[in-house]
């Protein structure tokens, strides 16, 4: 009896020793499996975004032209930066786009919740409200030029229609900003539009219908059941929204190339034109790291007031 039960304790030590190592390599892949799988994205982000952001705050350390060799000038391009009124007028600019950009998720709302109807109609207009979308900035640059004409332009041909003199918007250093800005919103609306209309395709319909029987109107409908539940379409328009006004480059080089007389100029182009024009890397990078930082406080801002809002609701 007694060497029967050694046997079986013999054969439940072999059995049980595979399936501990088996549970110890198991418990050894909870990490090695999510760390290999993140390994490549975490590696492109480092390689592609930090960076070049180590980069280029490194290079506005120095003089250089972008070929040669490189001065250590250590925060003097800085201190240039801050004496240039050319900076002033261009983070104007930026503050200015800023502000006006975020008509862009406000319009697209409300037209979204306008087309967002089951007519047969509406596919011709949701179509015509899309095509901005799909056509590139320097398109739209071009063709808003055509617009702003003093000559030919249909703005001047609607003017002249009312006895009015043709207004030249771009030769304009008070209008010329938001000229361009009218422009870009064309196409940006029309972003927050589609992000919008998938927003609404995806509401709760049975908490929408419970809301009716309880005597719930359109504007207390729409305020307290339907815009609660787009907080996160809206969160993620008006974060792009906002790095897209911040960033705002070709439509400024395609309209106006930053004048009349450094008028419309934001910083992505008073760095392109240091940079590429000027020669003076450096100091293009300086600029670029101003804007980064300008960019990363105004998001980190809106994003700790985001989350404060979401958390008092809960």
């Amino acid at each position: 009896m007694s060497t029967r039960s050694n046997a079986i304790q013999s054969i439940a030590r072999k059995v049980r020793l595979p399936v501990q190592a088996r549970q110890r390599e198991a418990a050894g892949g909870d990490w090695l499996t999510p760390a290999l799988l993140l390994a490549l994205p975490l590696g492109l982000f480092l390689l592609l975004i930090i960076g070049p952001i180590v980069q280029s705050i490194a290079i506005s350390l120095y003089d250089w032209d972008g070929t040669g060799p490189a001065k250590w000038v250590g925060l003097g391009n800085y201190s240039e930066l801050f004496h240039d009124p050319q900076f002033y007028v261009s983070l104007k600019n930026n503050v200015i786009w800023l502000v006006l950009f975020l008509l862009a998720p406000v319009i697209g709302l409300a037209l979204a919740l306008f087309l967002n109807q089951n007519l047969a109609e509406m596919r011709l207009i949701k179509s015509l409200f899309f095509m901005p979308l799909v056509l590139a900035h320097v398109i739209i640059g071009v063709v808003f030029t055509w617009f702003y004409d003093p000559s030919f332009g249909i703005l001047a041909i609607a003017f002249r229609a009312i006895g009015l003199p043709a207004p030249a918007i771009l030769s304009n250093e008070t209008f010329v900003t938001f000229g361009i800005i009218a422009a870009a919103l064309w196409a940006q609306v029309a972003f927050c539009l589609v992000l919008f209309l998938a927003g609404l395709s995806q509401l709760d319909g049975e908490m929408i219908a419970a809301a009716r029987l309880d005597g719930a109107e359109r504007w207390s409908l729409f305020r307290h059941i339907v815009l609660p539940q787009l907080r996160p379409v809206a969160f993620v328009a008006t974060i792009i929204t906002i790095i897209m006004s911040l960033r705002n480059f070709d439509m400024i080089a395609v309209m106006t190339q930053g004048g009349p007389y450094g008028s419309s100029t934001v910083l992505a182009y008073q760095m392109f034109d240091a940079t590429i024009f000027s020669y003076r890397a450096g100091y293009g990078a300086a600029i670029a790291t101003i804007l980064f930082a300008v960019m990363s406080v105004y998001i980190a801002v809106f994003l700790r007031h985001s989350l404060k809002q979401e958390a008092r609701e809960r």
